[in-house]
């Protein structure tokens, strides 16, 4: 009788550690793909997750030689260093769990875990070894893929996502945007080839009197003559005559071989970036401080040729949104209200409430794609994302323009709809520097992970 008393009751004990209701592993199976979410979010903070293109359940590589240097930017990382970041990354994932385990709601857990990454991105920023643009291992990498002779495109856009170093910026754009061929045989021949095309564009449209332009012509060149000393204002770079000259140069050239959007106010802020970056090849220092007129008219050309070819290739990706009535930023911006109900319900709630439509702030930002509303030094930065998203790029918009709407969250919801308007058009942002640029990165890549792959979620 004893023995089958004992029996019963551990069978008993078995039921019980086997059932669903009382095992923890089950009742957290959610806070654990969370947490796994959050710990591929942190490696991207750090340079070693790519958004897009890893599965969530991905491990973390293994962090790289940091006694590498860089031959250019002459930083040093010791083993320290290292240690301390990945004891940072431990101590961060503790957290995590310990948080996580607390939120047992959808709602609370997404809000939660915002937070935490941001928590864990201010701790991350406070090492060096997190420039990963100028991380010296980052470097080598970049230099590796670069000296193939011929480059594999989806390796460098996974080591373009987290930033490009500095230097090899217009390198690695021309290959993104596919302007320059992968094989490096190839690529002289091929860049000589363009940039004469547009020399022949140039001479064929822009040189030439207004008497062989139509009405419609001459008044696209004058209305991108209006809008070339409009273009990015607060840099005196862009301010210089010869700037102005090569931005109409190129901006009218474009209009007139893509006749069936022609110019578009806006497209001449996406110039900018090509032209900041092609030059760089030519001047150093602080944009502020440069000066185009001691570069020969040969390398003007190249460099024009350069901005014209990269803006076709991207503009190419996106050519709706500015055809008639921009119908492709219409239907982004739907999908931004969409995904933004689902993120902070209380935000959405609040602007709806107050009468405020998302395509009267969010329509400038999907137009000129940000350089408005960010500090221009991190403008580049954000691009190296932009170009290595290649053909997914529209979609990912959307996630990084509800991640920078979602900084202001709290802030909105206490500003009526006049407060709203005016706070929208003039965002905070003139103190940012890249860790807060990364925040907003590291939440839509988040967001994309958990939302993009099941768009029922984001249905009304």
């Amino acid at each position: 009788m004893k023995n089958n008393t004992t029996t019963n009751i551990n069978q008993h004990k078995e039921e019980e550690q086997h059932h669903p209701k009382n095992d923890p592993s089950t009742v957290s199976s959610i806070d654990s793909r969370f947490n796994q979410t959050l710990k591929n979010v942190q490696g991207l903070l750090k340079g070693r997750s790519i958004p897009g293109k890893v599965l969530l359940t991905r491990r973390a590589e293994p962090l790289d030689d940091p006694s590498i240097q860089s031959p250019t930017f002459g930083r040093s990382f010791s083993h320290n260093d290292a240690g301390s970041r990945d004891h940072m990354h431990e101590s961060m994932e503790e957290k995590d769990q310990s948080t996580s385990k607390r939120n047992n709601e959808g709602s609370n857990m997404l809000n939660s875990s915002t937070s935490n990454i941001e928590n864990t991105s201010k701790e991350t920023h406070k090492s060096p070894m997190t420039a990963r643009a100028t991380d010296s291992t980052r470097v080598t990498k970049f230099t590796k893929e670069l000296s193939v002779p011929t480059v594999r495109l989806e390796r460098l856009r996974e080591l373009g996502w987290s930033g490009v170093p500095p230097y090899m910026r217009p390198t690695v754009w021309r290959l993104l945007l596919g302007y320059a061929p992968p094989n490096s045989d190839r690529r002289e021949g091929v860049l000589r080839r363009k940039r004469l095309e547009y020399l022949d564009c140039v001479a064929q449209f822009y040189d030439i009197p207004d008497t062989e332009r139509s009405d419609d012509e001459i008044n696209m060149l004058r209305q991108i003559a209006v809008d070339c000393p409009r273009t990015v204002p607060d840099v005196t770079f862009f301010q210089q005559d010869q700037v102005q000259k090569s931005l109409e140069r190129i901006l009218y050239t474009w209009a007139i071989r893509h006749p069936a959007s022609g110019y578009v106010q806006g497209i001449n802020d996406l110039v900018t970036p090509f032209l900041v970056v092609f030059l760089s090849e030519y001047l150093e220092g602080d944009v502020d401080n440069w000066s185009v007129s001691n570069i020969s008219p040969e390398k003007i050309s190249d460099i024009e040729a350069d901005c014209y070819w990269c803006l076709s290739k991207l503009l190419d990706g996106m050519q709706d949104h500015y055809t008639f009535a921009q119908p492709g930023i219409q239907r982004l911006v739907f999908k931004l209200k969409e995904l933004v109900r689902r993120i902070d319900e209380p935000v959405s709630r609040h602007i709806e409430e107050q009468g405020l439509e998302f395509l009267q702030f969010a329509f400038r930002w999907f137009n000129c794609l940000l350089i408005r509303e960010i500090p221009f030094h991190l403008v580049t930065r954000l691009w190296d994302t932009y170009l290595a998203e290649g053909d997914a790029l529209p979609d990912f918009l959307v996630y990084i323009f509800a991640s920078f709407l979602l900084t202001w969250s709290e802030k909105l919801q206490k500003l009526d709809f006049q407060e709203m308007v005016m706070f929208l058009q003039h965002l905070p942002t003139q103190n940012w520097a890249h860790q807060e640029l990364e925040m907003v990165l590291s939440r839509a890549y988040m967001w994309h992970s958990m939302f993009n792959s099941s768009p029922s979620h984001l249905a009304s």
